[in-house]
């Protein structure tokens, strides 16, 4: 089984990576007892994948898919975007972040939003980058306890569920995730 390590140790993320690249023995950061914290200065999706996939690759030498993701609002300029993960400071507490997302849509009409992905794949000489996107909106409240993040708030017009209530196996689906990790693997 060939392995892939995945810079992260967001375990909301490993599991999916788990799910999505069944064929592959996908590893984290603490599975490789690499204790890093890469500090995401880009503006954009790609450019903080690539960020932490090259500093990982410089620590271990052996080709590494990062990926950074995130939520998109259109009513609030595509906040929380690149900043979803500490939108509301740099906790990264989910709990927070959802209540910061509710209050600051509270006046708004249109509730519309996507998820976005990018996953990079990064072997010190090639990089490869794959882009996903899942549209729909955001609740008024939360809905179900799957998943992590913002899930319980975003409702996919896809699955016509919220994502907090899908199963692992619905989401994945359909996920951001899991369109940039197969546009990533077509390329491979």
């Amino acid at each position: 089984m060939k392995k892939i390590v995945v810079a992260s140790n967001n375990k909301g993320k490993i599991r999916e990576f788990r799910q999505i690249l069944s064929d592959y023995e996908v590893l984290s950061l603490a599975d490789c007892n690499i204790n890093v914290d890469v500090e995401e200065t880009g503006t954009t999706f790609e450019e903080n994948a690539l960020i932490k996939a090259k500093a990982v690759y410089e620590i271990i030498g052996v080709p590494v898919i990062s990926d950074d993701s995130g939520l998109v609002v259109e009513a609030l300029d595509g906040a929380p975007g690149v900043y979803s993960a500490r939108y509301a400071g740099a906790e990264h507490n989910d709990e927070a972040n959802n209540a910061l997302l509710l209050k600051n849509l509270q006046d708004k009409g249109d509730r519309s939003a996507k998820f976005v992905s990018a996953v990079v794949y990064y072997d010190g000489a090639k990089t490869l980058v794959g882009k996903g996107e899942v549209k729909g909106y955001i609740l008024h409240e939360k809905h179900g306890d799957a998943g992590f993040g913002y899930d319980p708030l975003f409702f996919s017009t896809e699955l016509n569920k919220c994502f907090g209530e899908a199963t692992a196996e619905e989401k994945n689906s359909v996920s951001h995730r899991y369109r940039a990790i197969c546009d990533l693997v077509k390329q491979l």
